[in-house]
């Protein structure tokens, strides 16, 4: 069709014909039907608010919505309507542009509830750290790249003493059953986990992923992601109990952590363009912040995406215990897993809220989880106090104080190598920007959120493998 033609059928001159000539080659593209297209468009022209939802043409109808229409792509934007939605920070002399992050979070007119926990800094839209409570709207960024990002902590049958008189047995297990890198995969020898027999064709994307899914089953990928064996020191018989242990003492176990690998990325990176095409309202400096609404099919596409990433990553880890544990000819006594960079419907003051925890972990009343600290610092298994104030909500980790380019410019092993001698830990393979000066003192981060989580054992890494140096970090 000519631009003559479309402007019979009432297309507008200048950008809506120029869209509609892009449209229709997409149309065609598609198998549309050359005869399709004159009523299609027609019908589009008549009622631009039925048409939105139109896979193809749907731009267009939206482009020819009034400008006051909500789904309308020349709408103002508008903020809060009482200018920020309460929220509240913990710990002190964060970083400004993380707090600047999260102030401009909350002043979302879709923004209910915020918190920022100890270990922030920033982040695409939503800071590292933060927590956003939103009413039926769901922002991709403020889940994150690395969906369901998570840890896992395994405690094994085999004695502590492991780690000095067999170590070599556990670098083995450990090197010869997981694979770290951007795209690493087991080629043609995948995973098998019940993961892969879920529905995929949920969304177009999804299904598309599958097959990398599959290959990349059970990989560790790269930035901070790491496998570490180490010693977990329990303290208290109640601890003990709480844990489902004999009693305190230390024990042998393995810590993972990582994500949904290159399909959450891919996912996360459709879903978050998708909602900045959707949201252009938005100032530049809340691009990242874009949302999708939860009672359209793309909100709930994206929500079904995101759950399945979620299983996805927790099979992941599943793979990987499970192979290092059969390597070693070992049982899991406990294990503790809990994943931040997602969101849940929950409930809270008295009404159902979506949660984005971006780099922050649950802690609700009696929930467990791991909250690491570094090549070198002992990671915690912790137990959640409920605080309302926090939405239930702690920080996931230390937190970096240093950007990853400042790392690699400022440190080498030689400096570093005397310090992991010292404090008994090997390290198989890391990158430069993941060595333990780039990271906040977690003890000092615990202590912050002495309201938020109570310890209940300390786990001391003693071999560690991540990416080697130079690969690019996934989150």
């Amino acid at each position: 069709m000519k631009a003559k033609q479309l402007h019979k059928l009432g297309v507008p001159r200048g950008k809506a014909t120029r869209l509609t000539l892009r449209l229709i080659d997409a149309a065609l593209s598609s198998g549309v039907g050359k005869d399709e297209l004159r009523p299609r468009i027609a019908a589009v022209v008549a009622d631009p608010a039925g048409s939105v939802e139109d896979p193809i043409f749907g731009d267009l109808a939206r482009m020819l919505l009034p400008h006051d229409h909500p789904d309308s792509p020349h709408r103002d934007y508008k903020p809060h309507p009482e200018g920020s939605a309460p929220w509240r920070q913990w710990g002190e002399d964060l970083d400004a542009n993380a707090l600047e992050q999260m102030d401009n979070a909350a002043r979302l007119p879709i923004a209910v509830r915020g918190a920022l926990m100890p270990d922030a800094h920033v982040g695409y839209g939503l800071p590292i750290g933060g927590v956003l409570a939103t009413d039926n709207a769901v922002i991709p960024y403020a889940v994150g790249v690395d969906i369901a990002c998570r840890m896992k902590l395994t405690v094994l049958d085999l004695p502590a003493d492991l780690l000095q008189k067999q170590s070599q047995r556990l670098i083995d297990a450990i090197e010869r059953n997981t694979r770290f890198g951007m795209g690493a995969n087991f080629g043609k020898h995948p995973c098998d986990h019940p993961v892969m027999d879920e529905d995929w064709s949920i969304t177009a994307i999804t299904r598309q992923q599958r097959d990398k899914a599959h290959q990349q089953l059970g990989t560790s990928g790269s930035g901070n992601h790491f496998v570490e064996f180490g010693e977990l020191l329990i303290e208290d018989a109640q601890a003990a109990r709480t844990l489902d242990l004999p009693g305190p003492g230390t024990y042998l176990a393995l810590l993972s952590h990582s994500g949904s690998r290159g399909p959450g990325a891919t996912v996360a990176g459709y879903y978050s363009r998708l909602a900045m095409h959707r949201h252009p309202e938005l100032p530049r400096h809340l691009a990242h912040l874009a949302w999708l609404d939860l009672d359209r099919a793309e909100g709930q596409g994206y929500w079904a995406a995101m759950e399945l990433m979620g299983r996805y990553a927790s099979a992941n880890h599943a793979c990987i215990h499970r192979n290092i544990l059969r390597h070693l000819d070992a049982q899991a006594v406990m294990t503790v897993e809990n994943h931040h960079n997602f969101a849940w419907c929950e409930r809270h003051e008295g009404r159902d809220l979506i949660v984005h925890r971006k780099g922050a972990t649950p802690a609700g009343e009696g929930v467990l989880g791991v909250i690491p600290g570094s090549m070198t610092a002992p990671a915690f298994i912790v137990r959640g106090r409920g605080e309302p104030a926090s939405l239930n909500s702690a920080a996931h980790g230390a937190g970096r104080v240093m950007s990853r380019r400042e790392a690699r410019q400022t440190y080498r092993w030689k400096q570093v190598r005397d310090y992991l001698e010292h404090r008994g830990v090997t390290v198989l393979s890391a990158g430069l920007d993941e060595v333990p000066f780039v990271y906040k003192d977690i003890e000092k981060v615990m202590s912050l959120q002495q309201d938020l989580v109570e310890p209940l054992a300390r786990f001391q890494p003693r071999i560690v493998k991540m990416a080697p140096e130079g690969e690019r970090p996934e989150d």
